[in-house]
Order: structure tokens, then sequence, then C-alpha cells
């Protein structure tokens, strides 16, 4: 979701994950089509697979990843919603937006 978002509000973004899904949740795409966000594009992607050094900013999700390899400038400490209802993945998806927000004001 973190990916949309960020595009949407017009930031270079990429998504990726150290055990990524075969598959983007129903759920996330169901919260990111409600809000007008093009999901065509996203997919899951080994964090191998992104030039991460391309970005000004690296951020975790705070799925509890180490990755000592990677540059990390913020852990947001949110919960991977994968499982949970669509109103956790609502809630999810409002503090990505904000965080996002915050980083541009």
């Amino acid at each position: 979701m973190a990916e949309g978002i960020a595009k949407k509000l017009g930031h270079d973004a990429a998504s990726a994950g150290t055990h990524p899904a075969s598959e983007v949740s129903k759920n996330a795409i169901k919260i990111l089509q409600s809000k007008g966000i093009a999901t065509d594009d996203l997919y899951p992607k080994l964090i191998d697979d992104i030039d991460w050094k391309e970005y000004d900013l690296v951020i975790s999700m705070g799925c509890g990843v180490s990755c000592p390899a990677i540059r990390i400038d913020q852990d947001w400490q949110l919960d991977d919603p994968v499982g949970q209802p669509l109103e956790v993945f609502e809630e999810c998806a409002k503090v990505i937006e904000a965080n996002i927000r915050k980083l541009t004001e």
C-alpha cells in the first residue's frame, strides 16, 4: 500500500520485502482502489531486486525486519495487516498516508 499511496502523493517510490508474497493482498488492492490509486503495476518485490541507494529515504514499515546491509532511515513500527479484516488495512493505509505527508511538511 505504501508504494501506491506514495506515488499518488507525487513521490518516486518502491516497496519491497524480505519475504514477498506471490501477489499483493486483495484487501490492500481494495483499499488502494477505493482511494483512486491504480494498482495494475503493483506486485510483490524482493528487497534484493530494488536499488535502494536510488532513494532519498528507506523506510521500514516495522515488521521486525533487520537489514544490516540496507540503510533504514525511518521505522514506522506498523503491524503487517495481512490476514486481518479490511478495516485493519484501512487504518494502516491512513497511518501510511499521514506519515508520508509528514515527510514533506
